[in-house]
């Protein structure tokens, strides 16, 4: 079973520590095995007694390590900065997968020792190595020495570790010693600037490597991680929206781990960079030719269908902790609150299993492939060629003109179930006309944020009105389950009565909020 630790720490290396100067090729033959003899005595580490409240260094021994990190032939892992290795020695041996959180900030999911990838760690790299097997790209020795440094009452501040490495690939190979200093948990991160500027004073600075791999890498003349040609950044609308599918492709597959690892509003964030894909797409049909991106938008719907199941789980049950929460407690009978959690809890097992489905399956792995596909070869049509802030204000405002449209629509409907369904296509109309808007902000600037800020107010009022029309069909589950249960009914009728006086008051401010958009419209020129 895998668990995770959470590492905040930086690392630094000896002025001129270099294994070997800049201008020198990777050591081979009777030169590597120089290399991988032991390493020169460990280079002196000045005491940091006294520094950032640090008052004892407590000796941990030294241990021997020997880590193989593997990727795909083309480093795919590696490219996104994420590591994966198999490490015997020292106290966590076993297999371990870092996956950047923040400069300088890691999660590291470690899984017990054995001889093939666990699956668990296998599922967190899988939309990026897809059906490419993982190989070994290098292997590292290290000689640890480790420190605790200890605050005034014997709590750990932060450990101190002083490596001396050697790296194989192949034949290839060099030597460095680094140093590295990790917070304990909730550990302070000022004290690693004050060691720092200790350091500093005695010789040593903050590396340059992002990590161990990535400096073996470079060092024994690895090629550097294939990564998808960028693009021509050369204002044409095409390359606009192009670097815009990019961004959000990239985004989407940055989130799969935290979705398998069920990390807070990772479902969430995953759900927006589906739908960003999708909008776009179905915005720029006059720039990508839509006989070739309509079934990726159709696969993009379905990715979207399963995470929201799990997504729109979470936002109810907030909304209904909420909604208890404002009721004074005489007006809560029964056990509402244990009510609550037994529903939310069988929902969520089901909602969490289909995401998660999702992602393991056949289907999404295609998914990605298209749209990679999409990226590297784009269907242009003659518009992409077109200056962008030519092109891209015709597609914004066909978007928001279609908002337009399923707004006049819906409120031309009597109140009731079909004007619920047409107020719910104007949200997703909104949405559409903002996320365009927002996309085409870094071509068309302060116009387009003008609209997307005006779009996104119409979205929040219609979406608070979904939640509520959402909200009212569990109530109404909520309340058959208690008095199946032989318990009190009473406080979901009456969330049931509020939510329905919500709704109708959102409605009745919506003629004035879309007005209000409306104006802003008319005075935002984006040609």
């Amino acid at each position: 079973m895998a668990d995770t630790q959470r590492e905040v720490e930086r690392k630094f290396e000896f002025t001129g520590s270099h294994g070997k100067p800049a201008d020198e090729k990777p050591a081979h033959g009777k030169r590597a095995k120089q290399a991988r003899k032991p390493g020169a005595a460990r280079r002196r580490v000045p005491d940091l007694t006294g520094t950032a409240g640090i008052a004892a260094v407590r000796d941990r021994g030294t241990a021997r390590l020997d880590a193989v990190y593997y990727d795909t032939p083309g480093q795919a892992l590696a490219a996104d900065g994420l590591t994966l290795r198999r490490r015997t020695g020292g106290e966590d041996a076993g297999w371990h997968l870092k996956l950047p959180v923040a400069p300088g900030v890691r999660d590291e999911v470690r899984a017990p020792l054995s001889d093939t990838l666990p699956p668990e760690l296998a599922a967190l790299v899988r939309s990026r190595t897809r059906r490419t097997g993982l190989e070994p790209q290098v292997r590292l020795y290290s000689e640890r020495h480790t420190d605790d440094l200890l605050d005034g009452d014997g709590n750990l501040l932060a450990q101190l570790c002083t490596d001396s490495v050697r790296a194989e690939r192949g034949e290839a190979a060099t030597a460095w010693t680094e140093v590295e200093v990790e917070l304990a948990d909730g550990g302070d991160p000022a004290l690693l600037d004050a060691v720092g500027d200790r350091f500093a004073e005695a010789g040593l600075h903050v590396s340059d490597a992002p990590s161990k791999l990535a400096r073996a890498l470079a060092e024994t003349g690895a090629p550097p991680p294939a990564r998808p040609a960028p693009g021509p950044a050369d204002g044409t609308a095409g390359a606009h929206v192009l670097a815009y599918l990019r961004e959000q492709r990239d985004a989407l597959i940055a989130q799969d781990p935290a979705v398998r690892r069920d990390l807070p509003d990772s479902v969430h964030q995953m759900r927006v960079a589906t739908r960003r894909l999708r909008s776009a797409l179905a915005t720029h049909r006059k720039i990508l030719d839509r006989t070739a991106t309509d079934p990726v938008r159709d696969e993009l719907r379905w990715l979207g269908a399963e995470l929201g199941a799990d997504r729109d789980r979470e936002v109810l049950l907030e909304l209904l902790r909420t909604r208890l929460g404002e009721l004074p407690p005489d007006l809560l009978l029964g056990p509402v609150r244990d009510r609550l959690r037994t529903w939310n809890a069988l929902r969520r097992k089901r909602t969490r299993r289909r995401a998660v489905a999702a992602l393991d399956s056949d289907r999404y792995l295609a998914l990605l492939d298209s749209v990679d596909a999409l990226l590297t070869a784009p269907p242009l049509r003659p518009a992409a060629a077109r200056p962008a802030t030519r092109q891209l204000p015709k597609a914004v405002l066909r978007d928001w003109d279609r908002l337009a449209d399923r707004v006049a629509g819906a409120l031309a409907l009597d109140p009731g179930e079909e004007r619920n369904l047409a107020l719910h296509e104007a949200r997703k109309a909104a949405k559409r006309a903002r996320y365009a808007a927002e996309a085409a902000a870094p071509a068309l600037g302060k116009p387009a944020r003008r609209l997307a800020k005006a779009a996104k107010s119409v979205q929040s009022l219609l979406g608070d009105h979904r939640d509520g029309v959402v909200a009212r069909e569990a109530l109404l589950g909520l309340g058959a389950q208690a008095a199946d249960a032989q318990e009190p009914s009473f406080t979901w009728g009456l969330l049931y009565a509020r939510e329905e006086g919500l709704s109708a008051r959102l409605e009745h401010r919506l003629p004035a909020i879309w007005a209000k958009a409306a104006r802003r419209r008319s005075r935002t020129h984006l040609k």
